[in-house]
C-alpha cells in the first residue's frame, strides 16, 4: 500500500551526491542543494574535490574517493566547503556503484552532522525512557494492532512483546474493558485531542483472580509531515489507590446507612412498620433481599422472648424486601405466617447464641441450613444466592429475631464490615421494635383497663333515646370517656370527658373522674356545682388535667342544663334538620383550680338531638378545629333517622383510624316540649 513520505529520512533531509570515475559529480539531489548550498547546475560536471573540499583536506577526500572505488565502503564526518566559504561538519555514507557498462561510480548519502547526533539523541532518550520507565507504555498502530510494549507493562499483564504484536487488545487481554479502551482510542485517532487518567478495571494474565484499577492516558502518534502513525497509551496501576478511595466510599456508605437508619426506621410504634422500615433500609444498598423475623413470643407480647427447650424456634415473618424483582422472595417466610426452625438452622443458632452469623461463600449445604424448607431452597439455587448474613435483633439484653440478608445480583460476598453494619442496624431497630412490643403490651394493659373502667351501651331511659361509640387511638389508648345516668325526678345526667396523656395513667386518672362524677350526680347537684367538686379532686390527684362536659336533661320539661370545663360544646339538632353548635361559656379544664363554672339551660324539643363528643372526634393534624366542628355539624344536619345509624355515619365520615381517643355520645328526646329559650346562670361552687 502506497503512503506519503515522512518518517527519520525526511527528518535527516538525507542529500545524495554520485561521482563518476574521474571524481566529477555526476547526479546531484535537490536535499544536496539544501545541504551544501551548491544548484545542480553549478555542481553537475565539478570535480567534487574542488567544489566541495577546501584545500587542506583535499588529499585526504582524494584517498577516501580511490577506497570507494576500488570497493570499500566508508562512513563518518568530513568537512564541506559552502559556497560562502564556511565549512559544515557532514555525515557521510558512501560506497561503489556499477553502471551497465562497467564504469564505477562513489554514490554517497550525506546528511547534517548535528541533525544526526540530535536524532541519535532523541532515540537514544526515547528508548531507554521506554524500556527504564516503570510506567507502562503501549503503541497501537491506525488499526488498533499492537506495536510495542514496554517492559513495565509487559511485568503488569504477565505477557511478553512478541505475545501482543500485531494482535487486538481483546485478543491478548479479555479480563480488561476491551469495548471501552479500544473506543477511547478511537476517539483519541480521529479527533488528535489526548484522553488523560481514564480509569479501568479488569484482570490480566498477570492476577487472574482479582480485579485491578488502572489509570491510562492516551495520545495521537504522527510523523513531522503530520501522517498519522497510531496510538501511544500509558499505563498505571492504580490498584492499592483505587481499592483505598473505595473503602472510603463505603466507609462513607455505611455511615450514611446507619444515618439514615436513624431517621427511618421507628417512625412509628407498630411492630411491623417497624421491622419492614428496617427491611427497607438494607436493599439494594446492603444486600439484595433481606427479612425480617422474630420469635413469635415477641408478638404474643409476651415479657421474655425464649427458644424452645429442644432448641428449636417459632418465628413470625414481620418483612421482606428486595432490591429489583426476584423470586427470591418466594422462598422467604410469608409475612404474618409462622414458621418453626429446628435447632441446626442457622436463624435459629444465630437467636439461641445471640451472635451473628456470616457464611461470606454459599454453598448448596449451606443454603439447607438457610432455607425453611427444600422448596425454599430450590428458589434460592436458582436466584444465584452466594453470600449470606444473619443479624441478631437485640435490645434489653433480649434476643427478639433475626435480620437476615442475602446477595445474589451483587457479585461480592459479604465481608466483616458488611457484618458489623448489619449488626449496627440490627442493633437500632432492635431496641425500636422492642419499644414497639413494650407500647403494645402498655396500650393493651391501658385499653382494658379503660374499657373495663367505661359504661357498657347505654340503654334507652325514658324519655330518652341514647347510642354511643368509642374508639382508642391507633397508637396509644387515653383518658376519653362519657356516661349516661340515671337521676332522681326521673332526670338524666349525660357526661364526656378528656383526661390529658395516654396510657395507663390517663386511664386511671379517667376511672377516678367517672366515679367521682357518678357519686356527685347522685346529689342532684346542678351541672357547674358537679363540676366545681371534679376540679378540686383533679387537683388532687398530682399533676392532672381534664376536659368535662356534664349535661342534665328532664325528658318530661324538654330542659336541659350544661355546663364545660374546658370541653368542645355540643351540637344540638332540631327536629327540623337544622343544627348548631351551642353557646357554652368554655371555663377551665378540671385541675386548674379556682375557676368558676357557667351554666347555660336550654328547652329541647320533641325530636331534637344532642351530640356530645371528645376532640378526637374533630380534630385533625395539619387541619384546624373549626373545619371539623363546621363538618360535624353539616353531618348531623344531613343525617336522621335511627342513632346506631347515625352514629356510624359520623364514625365513617370523620375517622378511619383516629390518632386521639374518641367518644361520641348522641341523645334524642322522645316527647313534645315547650319552646326552647335560653338562660344563663353562674355558680362559683
Amino acid at each position: 500500500m502506497a503512503t506519503g513520505p515522512g518518517g527519520v529520512l525526511d527528518l535527516l533531509r538525507v542529500a545524495a551526491v554520485a561521482l563518476d570515475v574521474e571524481g566529477r559529480i555526476a547526479l546531484w539531489s535537490p536535499e544536496a542543494e539544501q545541504l551544501f548550498g551548491y544548484r545542480a547546475a553549478e555542481a553537475l560536471g565539478r570535480r567534487a574535490d574542488k567544489l566541495l573540499v577546501h584545500p587542506r583536506d583535499r588529499r585526504a577526500a582524494v584517498e577516501l574517493f580511490a577506497r570507494v572505488r576500488a570497493g570499500d565502503t566508508w562512513a563518518g564526518v568530513f568537512p564541506v566547503r559552502r559556497p560562502d566559504g564556511s565549512t559544515l561538519k557532514v555525515e557521510f555514507r558512501t560506497m561503489g556503484l556499477r553502471d551497465a557498462h562497467g564504469e564505477g561510480y562513489a554514490l554517497g548519502l550525506a546528511a547534517d552532522e548535528g541533525t544526526v547526533r540530535r536524532l541519535e539523541t532523541d532515540l537514544a532518550v526515547s528508548g531507554f525512557l521506554i524500556k527504564q520507565s516503570p510506567v507502562g507504555l503501549a503503541v497501537f498502530d491506525t488499526d488498533l494492532r499492537w506495536l510495542l510494549a514496554n517492559p513495565a507493562l509487559q511485568q503488569m499483564n504477565s505477557i511478553t512483546e512478541s505475545q501482543v504484536r500485531g494482535h487486538r487488545l481483546g485478543e491478548v487481554l479479555p479480563g480488561l474493558d476491551v469495548e471501552a479502551i479500544e473506543g477511547a482510542m478511537r476517539r483519541v485517532l480521529e479527533s488528535g485531542e489526548p484522553l488523560l487518567d481514564q480509569q479501568s478495571v479488569g484482570r490480566t494474565p498477570a492476577d487472574p483472580d482479582h480485579d485491578h484499577a488502572w489509570s491510562e492516558s492516551y495520545y495521537r502518534l504522527e510523523d513531522p509531515s503530520g501522517r498519522i502513525l497510531g496510538i501511544a497509551v500509558s499505563i498505571m496501576d492504580i490498584s492499592r489507590r483505587h481499592r483505598e478511595t473505595s473503602e472510603i466510599a463505603e466507609a462513607r456508605e455505611r455511615l450514611a446507612m446507619i444515618a439514615d437508619a436513624s431517621v427511618r426506621i421507628g417512625t412509628t410504634l407498630d411492630l411491623r412498620q417497624t421491622a419492614q422500615e428496617l427491611a427497607d433500609v438494607t436493599v439494594p444498598r446492603l444486600a439484595d433481599l433481606a427479612a425480617v423475623d422474630v420469635l413469635d413470643s415477641v408478638v404474643h407480647r409476651e415479657a421474655t422472648p425464649r427458644v424452645w427447650t429442644d432448641g428449636s424456634a417459632r418465628f413470625r415473618a414481620l418483612a421482606v424486601a428486595a432490591g429489583y424483582p426476584t423470586a427470591a422472595v418466594h422462598a422467604a417466610d410469608p409475612v404474618g405466617e409462622i414458621a418453626r426452625y429446628e435447632p441446626t438452622r442457622l436463624i435459629t443458632q444465630c437467636v439461641r447464641e445471640a451472635r451473628p452469623l456470616l457464611v461470606p461463600h454459599v454453598t448448596e449445604k449451606d443454603v439447607r441450613r438457610i432455607a425453611r424448607d427444600d422448596d425454599a431452597a430450590r428458589v434460592l439455587l436458582r436466584e444465584g444466592v452466594h453470600s449470606y448474613i444473619a443479624a441478631p435483633l437485640i435490645a434489653r439484653g433480649s434476643v427478639l429475631g433475626t435480620l437476615s440478608l442475602h446477595r445474589t445480583i451483587n457479585p461480592r460476598p459479604f465481608d466483616e464490615e458488611d457484618l458489623t453494619l448489619a449488626c449496627e442496624l440490627a442493633i437500632r431497630a432492635a431496641l425500636c421494635i422492642d419499644n414497639a412490643r413494650l407500647y403494645a403490651r402498655e396500650r393493651d394493659a391501658a385499653l382494658t383497663l379503660q374499657r373495663s373502667l367505661l359504661s357498657q351501651q347505654p340503654r334507652d331511659l325514658d324519655g330518652l333515646e341514647i347510642a354511643s361509640r368509642y374508639l382508642p387511638a391507633v397508637s396509644a389508648a387515653g383518658g376519653d370517656w362519657f356516661d349516661v345516668l340515671p337521676l332522681p325526678d326521673g332526670k338524666v345526667g349525660l357526661v364526656v370527658g378528656d383526661v390529658m396523656g395516654k396510657g395507663i395513667h390517663a386511664a386511671a386518672i379517667m376511672g377516678q373522674l367517672r366515679t367521682a362524677t357518678r357519686a356527685f350526680s347522685r346529689l342532684g347537684l346542678p351541672p357547674a356545682q358537679v363540676l366545681c367538686h371534679l376540679d378540686e379532686i383533679t387537683s388532687s390527684l398530682g399533676e392532672s388535667i381534664a376536659t368535662c362536659l356534664y349535661a342534665v336533661c328532664d325528658p318530661r320539661t324538654g330542659r336541659c342544663e350544661m355546663s364545660t370545663a374546658g370541653h368542645l360544646p355540643p351540637v344540638l339538632v332540631h327536629p327540623g334538620g337544622d343544627a348548631e353548635l351551642i353557646d357554652i361559656p368554655t371555663g377551665a379544664p378540671l385541675g386548674v383550680g379556682g375557676v368558676p363554672f357557667a351554666s347555660v339551660e336550654r328547652e329541647l324539643a320533641e325530636g331534637a338531638l344532642l351530640a356530645l363528643f371528645t376532640d378526637g372526634l374533630v380534630e385533625k393534624r395539619h387541619q384546624s378545629l373549626d373545619v371539623g366542628l363546621h363538618t360535624l355539624v353539616q353531618l348531623l344536619r344531613r343525617h336522621q333517622g335511627p342513632l346506631e345509624r347515625i352514629c356510624d355515619q359520623v364514625l365513617a365520615a370523620l375517622h378511619g383510624a383516629p390518632d386521639d381517643d374518641v367518644a361520641l355520645l348522641l341523645a334524642r328526646l322522645r316527647r313534645p316540649r315547650l319552646p326552647e329559650k335560653s338562660v344563663v346562670t353562674v355558680d362559683s361552687g
